[in-house]
């Protein structure tokens, strides 16, 4: 399966969907935004509240490609926002890489 940050940067939208997004990012805020998207309840962890969310955006996006009636802009934004937060918070927890002191390896 594909890493979860290398399915977001796959993502191609609407340049001024993306923009407005990022704007949005600002004001994320996890219990909030989580709730209201996916549900009341205990919060799922960042990992699989993404995939969910990239599930929702997923059809949203096939809504608005197919100019249905039901598509909603605002859920659409809503849905990227989070994207975006989770995705920060979750390279946020990825552990940096230790690289050893600069020199010769020992013989």
């Amino acid at each position: 399966m594909q890493d979860i940050l290398s399915m977001l940067n796959a993502l191609h939208r609407p340049r001024l969907l993306i923009r407005a997004a990022r704007a949005g990012t600002q004001g994320y805020n996890r219990n909030r935004h989580l709730q209201r998207l996916l549900g009341y309840g205990a919060l799922p962890r960042t990992a699989p509240a993404l995939m969910r969310l990239i599930e929702l955006e997923r059809e949203l996006n096939e809504q608005r490609k197919d100019d249905d009636a039901g598509y909603s802009l605002p859920r659409h934004l809503d849905v990227l926002i989070a994207i975006m937060g989770e995705a920060q918070l979750l390279r946020a927890m990825r552990p940096v890489p230790v690289v050893g002191p600069a020199g010769p390896a020992p013989t």
